[in-house]
Parts: structure tokens; sequence; C-alpha cells
């Protein structure tokens, strides 16, 4: 379908995305090129519309995602900031006997990241919250993967492509949830990705603007500033420590921290 840059609302964009997310859709041509989008806050607004029609249709937000924070990442995709999306509910996918089962085929161009995730003991609101402040309203951590996704052909994105795709959703999956890493210190959290058996990407928590703390204050700022706030029982994906890793039907992830496998998921 082509969309005319003169006529187009964000709201049609919004719906363009929701009808490639619900059909597995081809990707479409990046809305920096075709003239669509070119505003930052512009690209949030339709995410947040893109939001809007997949809460209509029964899915809810179980926290946010981080986006770009990692100097890898960011040199991957060529941007320069981080972005946020919402973690949809409906691609959750929790471990059952030690593993996350996941249909490949729901997914168009996936990658896998690992990251550090924070479970939300208490409400977090900005501006002015701190690395030290979303420690205290932490009630858990653990590893997690983050399946990323992108609407846009060939992961030709710029920030308002992503911005507007929702970070480059595509889903996720938690370890066990525990305080251990924070004990640990999460800048000194090791991550390793072995796929199929092999060493594919490898990082630190550091790699996530120094420590994932920061970057999740930096996401309770950047909500502050669409007036919202994240609550209790939230969960954040902090951003990936690594390269993103491409995705194949029948691929075996495990991520191991300190020499344990803290999580495996494989793609069916």
């Amino acid at each position: 379908m082509t969309l005319n840059a003169v006529t187009i609302t964000p709201e049609r964009l919004a719906q363009h995305l929701e009808e490639v997310w619900q059909a597995n859709r081809p990707p479409i041509a990046p809305f920096s090129e075709t003239g669509l989008l070119s505003d930052v806050n512009e690209a949030y607004a339709v995410q947040t519309l893109w939001t809007h029609l997949r809460k209509c249709k029964g899915d809810k937000i179980l926290g946010r995602k981080i986006g770009l924070t990692s100097r890898a990442m960011q040199e991957q995709l060529g941007v320069n900031e981080p972005d946020y999306g919402s973690l949809w509910a409906s691609r959750y996918f929790p471990i059952h006997d030690g593993i996350a089962k996941i249909e490949a085929e729901r997914f168009i161009q996936p990658r896998l990241e690992c990251e550090v995730a924070f479970l939300l003991e208490n409400n977090l609101k900005g501006p002015g919250v701190a690395a030290e402040d979303v420690i205290a309203a932490t009630r858990y951590v653990t590893t997690a993967v983050e399946i990323i996704d992108s609407r846009i052909e060939n992961w030709r994105i710029k920030l308002v492509d992503t911005v507007a795709d929702n970070a480059s959703y595509g889903g996720f999956s938690v370890g066990v949830w525990g305080r251990e890493l924070l004990q640990r210190g999460l800048p000194n959290v090791r991550i390793a990705l072995h796929q199929n058996g092999a060493l594919v990407a490898e990082g630190a928590g550091s790699a996530v603007m120094e420590d994932p703390a920061i970057a999740a204050a930096w996401l309770i700022n950047k909500l502050a500033s669409f007036g919202v706030a994240m609550q209790a029982g939230d969960i954040i994906l902090s951003g990936s420590v690594a390269k993103a890793v491409p995705i194949e039907r029948g691929d075996v992830f495990e991520v191991i921290t300190d020499k344990k496998t803290a999580l495996r998921v494989t793609f069916t």
C-alpha cells in the first residue's frame, strides 16, 4: 500500500504499522525516506496511537523497553541517542521447564539481544530521577532477551522510523527474578550469548550507558516529558549489552552469566 505524504495522518501511520504487525506482511519503506515523518515527537505520537490500537484489541502493557543504549547498537543502526517503546503482553514469552519456545514465523526480520531487566516495586515518575532512585524502587532484576523486529525494509531505519515502530519491538522473555545481579553491581554483570552452541555476542552491563540503572533513569525522565510514569509491577528492559544477532527458525539461544545458563530460548 502506498501512503501519500500530503494527506497521511499519524492515526493512519499507526494503523499501517498495526496491519503489518497483525498480518505479518512484508516490511514497508522507511517513513524518514518517504517524507511521512521527520520529527521525533511526531514519531512518539504515532507510537502512542499504535499502542492505543493494541490496547483496544485487548493487549496490555507490561512495562517499557529502552533501545539503542549501547554504543554497539547505535553504531549498528546509525543513530546516536536512545529511544523507548512499550512491552506488549501479546509478545511476552514465559519460560516453561527452563526454556522459552517461540514461533519464528511470528516475526518479519528478527534479531536477538541480551539485556538486564528490572521489576519495579514502587512507582517512579520523573523528571529528576537518578540511577540510585531506580535501584531503590526495584524489587528484582534478571537477565532477559529481547527480540527486536522491524516493520521497516531491511532495517533501513533512522530514529523516527524505529520510534514510530515501537522501538522495533518484537517480543521478550526474562529469566528468574532475584537480587543477585544487584548485589554484584549492574555495570559488572557480564552476559554471553550462544547460538546453537557457538558464542556469538557478549558484553557487560557497563555497555548500557555505563550502567543499566542510568538507562532506566533516562527512560523515567523521558516518559515524564510525555506525562507518563512507571508503576509498581512494571518491567523495564534496559537495552542490549552487545550486538543484535539475526534469528533463524531452528535456532537455540543460551544466555549465560557467571558460566551458568540464565535463560534458554528456541525458535521453532
